[in-house]
Protein backbone atom coordinates (compact mmCIF):
# COMPACT_ATOMS: atom_id res chain seq x y z
CA UNK A 1 0.00 0.00 0.00
CA UNK A 2 1.51 3.38 -0.76
CA UNK A 3 1.91 5.96 1.67
CA UNK A 4 -0.53 8.90 1.31
CA UNK A 5 0.88 12.65 1.51
CA UNK A 6 -1.66 15.49 3.30
CA UNK A 7 -3.40 17.00 0.71
CA UNK A 8 -2.28 20.45 -0.26
CA UNK A 9 -5.62 23.05 0.00
CA UNK A 10 -6.20 26.44 -0.64
CA UNK A 11 -9.00 29.04 0.48
CA UNK A 12 -11.29 27.77 -2.57
CA UNK A 13 -10.91 23.99 -1.81
CA UNK A 14 -12.03 24.32 2.31
CA UNK A 15 -14.86 26.71 0.86
CA UNK A 16 -15.89 23.95 -1.68
CA UNK A 17 -15.29 20.93 0.16
CA UNK A 18 -17.36 22.54 3.15
CA UNK A 19 -20.33 23.38 0.58
CA UNK A 20 -20.23 20.43 -0.88
CA UNK A 21 -20.74 18.52 2.29
CA UNK A 22 -24.79 19.68 1.89
CA UNK A 23 -25.10 23.05 0.16
CA UNK A 24 -25.49 21.50 -2.88
CA UNK A 25 -28.62 22.70 -4.83
CA UNK A 26 -31.29 20.23 -6.09
CA UNK A 27 -31.57 21.69 -9.96
CA UNK A 28 -30.37 21.45 -13.54
CA UNK A 29 -26.97 22.85 -12.72
CA UNK A 30 -25.98 22.48 -9.18
CA UNK A 31 -22.22 23.16 -9.86
CA UNK A 32 -22.48 26.15 -11.62
CA UNK A 33 -25.02 27.91 -8.72
CA UNK A 34 -22.33 26.70 -6.27
CA UNK A 35 -20.17 28.17 -8.26
CA UNK A 36 -21.75 31.56 -8.55
CA UNK A 37 -21.64 31.83 -4.90
CA UNK A 38 -17.88 31.07 -4.39
CA UNK A 39 -17.22 33.10 -7.45
CA UNK A 40 -15.66 30.94 -10.17
CA UNK A 41 -16.75 28.78 -12.94
CA UNK A 42 -18.58 25.94 -12.73
CA UNK A 43 -16.12 24.15 -14.73
CA UNK A 44 -13.72 25.49 -12.35
CA UNK A 45 -15.68 23.74 -9.46
CA UNK A 46 -16.05 20.44 -11.65
CA UNK A 47 -12.24 20.25 -12.14
CA UNK A 48 -11.72 20.86 -8.26
CA UNK A 49 -13.98 17.70 -7.62
CA UNK A 50 -12.56 15.51 -10.21
CA UNK A 51 -9.29 16.37 -8.66
CA UNK A 52 -10.45 15.38 -4.90
CA UNK A 53 -11.87 12.02 -6.17
CA UNK A 54 -8.46 11.82 -8.02
CA UNK A 55 -6.12 12.08 -5.54
CA UNK A 56 -8.03 10.89 -3.20
CA UNK A 57 -9.17 13.56 -0.82
CA UNK A 58 -13.09 12.78 -1.82
CA UNK A 59 -13.29 9.00 -1.61
CA UNK A 60 -17.38 9.13 -2.38
CA UNK A 61 -19.13 11.86 -3.95
CA UNK A 62 -23.02 11.06 -3.83
CA UNK A 63 -25.84 11.18 -2.64
CA UNK A 64 -27.37 9.26 0.64
CA UNK A 65 -30.76 7.31 0.40
CA UNK A 66 -32.80 5.77 2.61
CA UNK A 67 -32.66 2.47 1.23
CA UNK A 68 -34.93 0.93 3.20
CA UNK A 69 -37.94 3.30 2.31
CA UNK A 70 -37.24 1.89 -1.12
CA UNK A 71 -37.38 -1.41 -0.28
CA UNK A 72 -33.95 -2.35 0.01
CA UNK A 73 -31.79 -3.11 2.65
CA UNK A 74 -28.23 -2.03 4.37
CA UNK A 75 -26.10 -4.41 6.78
CA UNK A 76 -22.56 -3.82 8.16
CA UNK A 77 -20.75 -7.27 7.50
CA UNK A 78 -17.41 -7.97 8.54
CA UNK A 79 -14.81 -10.92 7.76
CA UNK A 80 -11.61 -12.43 9.33
CA UNK A 81 -9.14 -12.51 6.79
CA UNK A 82 -5.44 -14.01 7.02
CA UNK A 83 -2.95 -10.98 6.81
CA UNK A 84 -1.70 -12.66 3.74
CA UNK A 85 -4.58 -13.12 1.44
CA UNK A 86 -6.12 -9.09 2.61
CA UNK A 87 -5.27 -7.23 -0.64
CA UNK A 88 -6.59 -10.81 -2.84
CA UNK A 89 -9.75 -10.67 -0.33
CA UNK A 90 -10.16 -6.88 -0.45
CA UNK A 91 -10.22 -6.93 -4.75
CA UNK A 92 -12.72 -9.28 -4.23
CA UNK A 93 -15.20 -8.10 -2.04
CA UNK A 94 -14.70 -4.82 -3.75
CA UNK A 95 -15.59 -6.53 -7.53
CA UNK A 96 -19.50 -6.72 -5.88
CA UNK A 97 -21.01 -3.33 -6.68
CA UNK A 98 -23.61 -4.30 -3.28
CA UNK A 99 -20.14 -3.61 -1.52
CA UNK A 100 -19.05 -0.15 0.33
CA UNK A 101 -17.13 1.48 2.60
CA UNK A 102 -14.96 -1.84 2.39
CA UNK A 103 -12.22 -0.66 5.80
CA UNK A 104 -9.64 -2.79 7.04
CA UNK A 105 -9.28 -2.49 11.12
CA UNK A 106 -6.86 -4.38 14.05
CA UNK A 107 -9.01 -7.10 15.49
CA UNK A 108 -9.74 -10.61 14.20
CA UNK A 109 -13.02 -9.59 12.36
CA UNK A 110 -9.94 -7.09 10.70
CA UNK A 111 -12.44 -6.50 7.05
CA UNK A 112 -15.40 -4.15 7.65
CA UNK A 113 -17.66 -3.28 4.93
CA UNK A 114 -21.49 -2.28 4.49
CA UNK A 115 -23.63 -4.33 1.73
CA UNK A 116 -26.74 -2.36 0.29
CA UNK A 117 -29.05 -4.59 -1.71
CA UNK A 118 -32.21 -3.24 -3.33
CA UNK A 119 -34.07 -6.16 -1.38
CA UNK A 120 -33.66 -7.20 2.05
CA UNK A 121 -33.22 -11.00 1.06
CA UNK A 122 -30.17 -9.34 -1.52
CA UNK A 123 -27.95 -9.01 2.05
CA UNK A 124 -27.49 -12.84 2.54
CA UNK A 125 -27.48 -13.69 -0.93
CA UNK A 126 -24.58 -11.45 -1.13
CA UNK A 127 -22.79 -12.65 1.74
CA UNK A 128 -23.34 -16.11 0.27
CA UNK A 129 -21.85 -15.25 -2.65
CA UNK A 130 -18.79 -13.36 -1.09
CA UNK A 131 -17.94 -16.48 0.75
CA UNK A 132 -18.55 -18.21 -2.06
CA UNK A 133 -15.62 -16.19 -3.81
CA UNK A 134 -13.09 -15.86 -1.10
CA UNK A 135 -13.61 -19.35 0.82
CA UNK A 136 -14.20 -17.01 4.21
CA UNK A 137 -16.88 -16.37 6.29
CA UNK A 138 -19.08 -12.84 6.73
CA UNK A 139 -20.08 -12.22 9.52
CA UNK A 140 -23.66 -10.09 9.22
CA UNK A 141 -24.53 -6.99 11.79
CA UNK A 142 -27.86 -6.03 11.11
CA UNK A 143 -29.14 -2.20 12.05
CA UNK A 144 -31.30 -2.39 15.14
CA UNK A 145 -31.59 0.98 15.51
CA UNK A 146 -30.90 4.30 13.40
CA UNK A 147 -29.51 7.15 14.48
CA UNK A 148 -28.80 10.24 12.32
CA UNK A 149 -25.33 12.06 13.24
CA UNK A 150 -24.83 15.44 11.37
CA UNK A 151 -21.16 15.14 11.14
CA UNK A 152 -19.49 17.89 9.08
CA UNK A 153 -15.97 17.71 8.42
CA UNK A 154 -13.95 21.12 8.32
CA UNK A 155 -11.23 21.18 5.61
Amino acid sequence: MRERRPATLDDLDRQLLWALQDDLPLCERPFAVLATGLGVSEEEVLQRLRRYLAEGIVTRFGPFFQVERMGGAFCLAAMAVPEERFDEVTVAVGAFPQVAHNYRREHALNMWFVLAATRPEGIVETARAIENAVSLPVWLFPKEREYFVRLRLRP
